[in-house]
């Protein structure tokens, strides 16, 4: 042997490499860093200081949750979790773990109407504990 590659010896790592590129978004779906990465904003909305501030990390949440094709996402708001799937909500492996992120959701959906900071920071508070119990 000459000490050059052969195809053989690249084939199989290339093809790896285009499977993972290939790959729809929903299998490399990680339910639980969306849901570790919703409660992570929840809990900055539960100690921020100005009822904006509660807003946008519920907002934070409600994407992680919802997913770019859910009810609550809004896509003027920043997405956390844009590369870690379709949301929790849809990518949960089981329908007792989809009701409680719904029953999340639907908490912080609340938070983002309330305009007295300790409310919305309760409600907010509320969401962070609420998905913990999912992790």
């Amino acid at each position: 042997m000459t000490g050059k590659p052969t195809h053989a010896k690249w084939t199989m790592p290339l093809l790896a490499v285009a499977a993972l590129v290939l790959l729809p978004a929903a299998a490399l779906a990680d339910a639980h860093s969306e849901i570790v990465t919703a409660a992570t904003h929840a809990g900055l909305a539960s100690k921020s200081d100005t009822v904006k501030m509660v807003h946008t990390h519920l907002h934070h949440t409600l994407n992680c949750l919802s997913g770019p094709k859910g009810k609550d996402f809004d896509a003027t708001e920043m997405n956390p979790c844009s590369h870690s799937g379709n949301g929790a909500i849809p990518d949960a492996a089981d329908a007792k773990t989809r009701a409680a992120l719904e029953a999340a959701a639907a908490e912080a959906a609340k938070g983002l109407k309330d305009d007295d900071l300790k409310s919305a920071q309760s409600a907010a508070a509320k969401v962070a504990v609420m998905l913990k119990a999912v992790e």
